[in-house]
């Protein structure tokens, strides 16, 4: 059935299925701390793909198994400084920040107007954001840059998991090592996990959050990679997450960005957008 959904939809189904993941994790940060919530998505996703994709033994072993697994371990860390970041800071503001990692590593990558306009877009966005929240939360900020940081990481590993051929059954495989290897996120006190063990609804949403925000978008991710959709279009959809999660946020949350942060969100956006219009090969995104 995927087959016949536009590739751009399947992308805003993807992006949409990711922030309202989010605004549900945010909501569990009462109850259960960040750490705790990171773990219990990786467990969801983990689950929801085995029992979907059901990994051939070949991805369970070599250098499969090796790239699978540091890919869902660099996922997962991406994926706790995330959340990190949005217990402290909006959604919104968040993402923004994270993207200044992917655009200024492309905008590095070659000597053109357009990416050093792009360069100078995403610069100044991330400016008036941390200028913003720098006061109220350091840590929310240091956590966003730190999730932009990993995300570069993130996109060369997934070129390598897309050109291996391994695609789901890495994600699979690579998510149910992450789950294993932050079992401590689950254990430490300080994780505030506690809390999940007594109460069948949160570990449901937590699990939840999982299939939402990883499980669905990096499937959906992977459908797209598959038809070779290039990172020029894929870019200029990307360029919508920060405006979908602000939306998410205003919307889920009642997350309102001031004038400055709202000001900074379009910046990156024009950044992202501006850079994309290279047609190079695809990337997909955390």
């Amino acid at each position: 059935m995927s087959r016949n959904v536009p590739s751009p939809l399947l992308l805003v189904f993807s992006g949409v299925s990711m922030y309202v993941g989010a605004a549900v994790a945010v909501r569990l940060f009462a109850e259960a701390g960040p750490a705790a919530v990171t773990w219990l998505r990786q467990l969801g996703a983990a689950g929801a793909l085995l029992a979907v994709c059901r990994p051939r033994a070949a991805a369970w072993r070599g250098r499969n198994l090796a790239l699978a697994a540091t890919f869902g371990l660099v996922t997962a860390l991406m994926n706790l400084a995330f959340y990190e970041s949005i217990a402290r800071i909006p959604l919104g503001t968040a993402v923004a920040l994270e993207f200044a990692g992917p655009v200024v590593l492309a905008a590095l990558g070659s000597r053109t107007a357009r990416d050093v306009g792009a360069l100078v877009l995403v610069t100044l966005g991330v400016l008036l954001i941390a200028d913003v929240r720098w006061e109220g939360s350091t840590l929310g900020v240091v956590f966003a840059l730190g999730a932009a940081a990993l995300w570069v990481f993130y996109i060369v590993l997934s070129k390598r998991v897309a050109t291996a051929g391994v695609g789901l059954d890495a994600l699979a495989v690579g998510f149910a090592v992450a789950t294993v290897a932050f079992v401590p996120l689950a254990l430490f006190p300080v994780s505030r996990t506690g809390p999940v063990w007594v109460s069948p609804r949160l570990l449901v949403l937590g699990i939840g959050v999982g299939v939402l925000a990883t499980a669905i978008p990096y499937a959906l991710d992977q459908v797209v990679l598959r038809r070779g959709v290039d990172r020029a279009r894929f870019a200029v959809l990307l360029a919508l997450l920060p405006v979908t999660a602000t939306l998410t946020g205003l919307v889920l949350l009642g997350q309102v960005p001031t004038p400055p942060e709202a000001l900074g969100i379009l910046a990156v956006v024009g950044g992202v957008a501006l850079r994309s219009r290279e047609p190079v090969p695809a990337e997909p995104r955390p």
